[in-house]
């Protein structure tokens, strides 16, 4: 090949380079590309989780981040004063993090637990250490998730609310309820207990667990962490924004604002999006209801997720969409109902320590999974904000005693513009 040839040759392929260059970063800013960049493993989306389209499925070992924190935690110092946090959200977030290591330590080294007495139970919880309780049972293979700790796999079914790090001489040892039996365990671990030098700063608040009281009807829920005040916040409450705003959350958190769609008004000016593969309701409320179109995709390209990646990518679409423009309240995790390869994940509003009741006994969020694939979803875009103003309730103890079983602080969301907190009894916890 001649000199000149070779030359028009070298032209033509650097030419070819710099067209496939130009248009890669015009594909880049345009996001024409999304679909495989997201691909890749490195990538934290769910939106391959809706099957096709965008985004990527999770890939086994992805670390999984809390979807829940504990609404009561406890702080026994070393002289036996106990400090309660329950209603303080800032605070308790705050002893989260101060403390949520102890709990990964201690699960990550326990030994075999062995079924202890409610005796026993008792007076662990008189001594030194931190105690955790949380608004709903949770599975103790999700929870080690959260906790970034490796379970045993004898442990793994076991359902916990409440749990606790005592610290010994030379060691931590760690005790738990088994929601589902009641019965109480413990097991050694190889945790150092010089982490107890942490909380020496903890003195009493006044916090009591409901059995150390006398109080009748404290049988009934023994272990419901009681904290001195009447006091408790009223909060403003409203639809999160517009349709359009909200359907822009929805559209990323589900991972379709790449593609292409129309929208149109509905009866009761209902906006409606429809896409190839989806379709959304977006009502003036603030209520999202998606519904996958399409067909699954076959059986080949079905994710193989366990129940606790699957409540890790209902809890990044929340994160990306409802816990967004919340405000001052909190999205939490609170169940999942499995009936064949039908898995619902439910998630509800928290704030100041207490739970909102949505209207028409609503979650805050329901997320759909058929075979590892995301087919519906309801969110309810709420914005909760403290009014600066408080409601007095009747004190704990005396609620106790007129309750006679567990209760919990709730703002009933009917729609109306102030939420006023209340008591309301439980008896499914």
């Amino acid at each position: 090949m001649s000199k000149a040839k070779k030359m028009i040759e070298w032209g033509k392929t650097a030419l070819i380079v710099l067209l496939t260059v130009s248009a890669l970063l015009l594909g880049w800013q345009t996001g024409i590309f999304n679909d495989f960049l997201l691909t890749l493993p490195v990538f934290g989306s769910v939106a391959g989780l809706m099957g096709g389209g965008t985004g990527t499925a999770m890939s086994s070992g992805t670390v999984l981040k809390e979807a829940a924190r504990p609404l009561s935690i406890v702080i026994t110092n070393e002289e036996g004063e106990r400090y309660g946090i329950k209603y303080d959200v800032d605070e308790r977030n705050a002893t989260y993090e101060r403390t949520r290591r102890l709990f990964t330590e201690a699960f990550g080294s326990a030994s075999v637990p062995q079924e202890i007495s409610e005796e026993q139970w008792r007076e662990s919880l008189g001594g030194a250490g931190v105690f955790f309780e949380y608004a709903t049972p949770i599975r103790l293979s999700v929870l080690d998730k959260w906790l970034g700790a490796q379970m045993p796999e004898t442990m793994q079914d076991l359902y916990l609310r409440r749990m606790f790090v005592a610290f010994g001489e030379d060691r931590s040892r760690l005790y738990y309820q088994d929601h589902s039996s009641s019965l109480f365990y413990g097991t050694d671990t190889v945790s150092s207990a010089g982490k107890a030098q942490e909380l020496e700063n903890f003195v009493s608040n006044g916090a009591v667990f409901a059995y150390e009281t006398g109080i009748t009807g404290a049988e009934n829920a023994p272990y419901m962490l009681l904290i001195p005040g009447s006091y408790h916040p009223n909060i403003r409450a409203y639809a999160a924004g517009s349709p359009d705003e909200l359907l822009a959350y929805g559209l990323t958190a589900l991972g379709h604002v790449n593609e292409l769609y129309r929208t149109y008004f509905g009866p009761d000016n209902t906006l409606v999006c429809v896409g190839t593969q989806f379709r959304i309701m977006m009502q003036t409320d603030g209520r999202l209801w998606y519904r996958r179109t399409d067909g699954l995709p076959s059986q080949e390209l079905l994710p193989s997720l366990s129940k606790s990646e699957m409540i890790e990518a209902a809890r990044m679409i929340v994160f990306d969409s409802i816990s967004a423009v919340s405000g001052n309240a909190e999205v939490f995790f609170e169940s999942y109902e499995q009936a064949g390869d039908v898995l619902h994940v439910h998630f509800g509003y928290f704030i100041a320590g207490g739970r909102v009741h949505m209207y028409d006994d609503r979650h805050a969020a329901m997320i759909t999974f058929t075979s590892g694939i995301v087919t519906e979803v309801d969110l309810n875009f709420r914005n909760f904000i403290f009014s600066g103003e408080y409601t007095r309730l009747l004190p704990e103890r005396q609620t106790l005693a007129a309750a006679g079983n567990e209760f919990m602080l709730y703002y009933s969301d009917t729609g109306a513009e102030i939420l006023h907190p209340s008591w309301v009894k439980s008896t499914s916890l």
